[in-house]
């Protein structure tokens, strides 16, 4: 369903477009929105049509290809949601659809109270991009996500070492705040394989600068 939405494909090319400028990488989106749009899929579609289902399914792909499009900036999750809004009066969605991902957006940056919203189809869409996001904090963090980011701010490894434990305790905060159903059974256990695989990382490099 994701690679055959031309929808998606645009939004995909859009976020190309500015990829030098997000700090994560296309790749990460994509996770995202993968993983959004199966989390919609298992929990929707044993109450829903089919054409419901998918339509579902390709808000939260939107939704998660989009959600990062200004991670750069302070406030990336209302930066990006004001974004996404912008761009999105390109294509044929209606306004709820519209409202629902860029609310999707702006509530999935961590460590904030997550706003909770009147419209279902909103609540549902913002935890699904919620969990999809904060899965990527398991063992991504440390096959591609980190290393994106040390890249792009040209980090040296020292300074990647200092910051390392205290990045690793907010990796352990975020192992509680899975929303949906599919997020708590699945989220807790990638969060520990990140840690694990994370705290080996450290204490081999520890060991090969002594």
């Amino acid at each position: 369903m994701f690679g055959s939405s031309p929808l998606v494909r645009e939004c995909l090319n859009l976020v190309s477009e500015r990829e030098g400028g997000i700090g994560h990488g296309i790749g990460h989106s994509r996770k995202v929105a993968i993983d959004a749009g199966a989390i919609s899929l298992v929990e929707y579609a044993p109450f829903r049509q089919r054409s419901e289902v998918r339509r579902i399914v390709l808000l939260a792909h939107v939704a998660g290809v989009l959600h990062d499009v200004r991670r750069l900036e302070k406030d990336h999750a209302q930066a990006s949601a004001g974004e996404a809004g912008m761009l999105l009066t390109r294509f044929d969605l209606a306004d709820r659809e519209v409202l629902a991902i860029t609310s999707a957006i702006r509530n999935h940056e961590a460590f904030r109270a997550a706003e909770i919203l009147e419209d279902p189809l909103s609540q549902f869409l913002s935890d699904a991009l919620y969990d999809a996001d904060k899965f990527r904090w398991g063992p991504d963090n440390f096959t591609e996500m980190l290393w994106d980011m040390v890249e792009y701010r040209k980090a040296s490894l020292d300074a990647l070492l200092t910051r390392f434990l205290k990045g690793m305790e907010g990796i352990k905060r975020i192992r509680e705040t899975f929303r949906t159903h599919t997020g708590r059974i699945y989220g807790p256990d990638f969060i520990d394989r990140g840690i694990e695989i994370g705290m080996k990382f450290y204490t081999d490099i520890l060991q090969s600068k002594s």
